[in-house]
């Protein structure tokens, strides 16, 4: 069976094309202004670069921000069960994943698992930018850097600064005064991706601390926020390759499961 999985976040849009248990195409692009019509162009494009019509794929499933704003999905799943569901298809570590972050532009999720893939309990950030990756692209921008300067700088750091980490606005005001008082770029980039880890790490211990880590979505792409998460935890995280687009792997995987329920209790009738 071939299904698809759209993502449609705040800041960029995945798809995925699934083939029974092999992911055959996979693509990432900006969302910009209008979610549907991005969705929409991406999705063509991942039929022609997996040599497929419209007609080939059996179920569309979307997840996501944006996820019923698309409009041609034929199902709809949850953002939290679509990432759970991703990293138990496609992630393979030598220990159970018992913990997922999750850090996309506008949202930060984190989720705790049982031994057998299931959420237990899960919390999620999404009332203010503070904890996303939307942050550090704000306080990037206070700094005249992009969010990539921003990140390797970060790296560079060798000199720990307290930042404000419950308030994006607060935080900002804490730049301009750490850069009068002379601080380095290097250092005022690394407290904000300290500032990130150490919500994310609150967030961790209301949904119960327990490793194994694994990181997903837009953030884990910033070795800055890797390791400063890891130092927070005072634990290592796991990125899978795939990282970015696991929601959108675990909307194509429930989507077909979802029809292939459908369709046996249709045949029983």
């Amino acid at each position: 069976m071939i299904s698809a999985g759209i993502d449609s976040g705040s800041t960029t849009t995945k798809v995925v094309i699934l083939e029974d248990h092999a992911v055959r195409v996979s693509l990432v692009v900006p969302t910009g202004d209008f979610p549907q019509k991005t969705a929409r162009d991406i999705y063509q494009r991942a039929l022609e670069e997996a040599s497929l019509k419209e007609g080939d794929v059996t179920v569309i499933a979307t997840t996501g921000y944006g996820r019923r704003l698309i409009g041609f999905g034929d199902i709809v799943v949850t953002e939290i069960k679509a990432c759970a569901t991703g990293v138990l298809f496609d992630v393979k570590t030598d220990e159970t994943i018992h913990t997922i972050i999750d850090v996309g532009g506008q949202d930060t999720k984190v989720m705790a698992i049982d031994d057998e893939g299931e959420i237990e309990d899960f919390s999620m950030n999404d009332k203010c930018a503070a904890g996303t990756g939307r942050f550090i692209e704000m306080l990037a921008l206070k700094l005249g850097l992009s969010y990539e300067e921003c990140a390797n700088l970060a790296l560079q750091s060798e000199k720990m600064i307290p930042m404000n980490a419950t308030c994006a606005v607060f935080a900002e005001s804490e730049v301009v005064g750490l850069v009068a008082r002379g601080e380095s770029k290097a250092d005022i980039a690394a407290a904000a991706h300290q500032a990130i880890a150490s919500r994310i790490r609150s967030m961790v211990r209301r949904v119960g601390q327990r490793g194994s880590y694994c990181f997903v979505g837009g953030g884990a792409k910033n070795p800055a926020l890797v390791k400063a998460l890891e130092e927070n935890l005072g634990h290592s995280v796991f990125v899978p390759p795939n990282a970015q687009v696991l929601a959108a792997i675990g909307a194509a995987v429930g989507g077909r499961q979802r029809f292939e329920k459908i369709q046996k209790r249709e045949n029983h009738e």
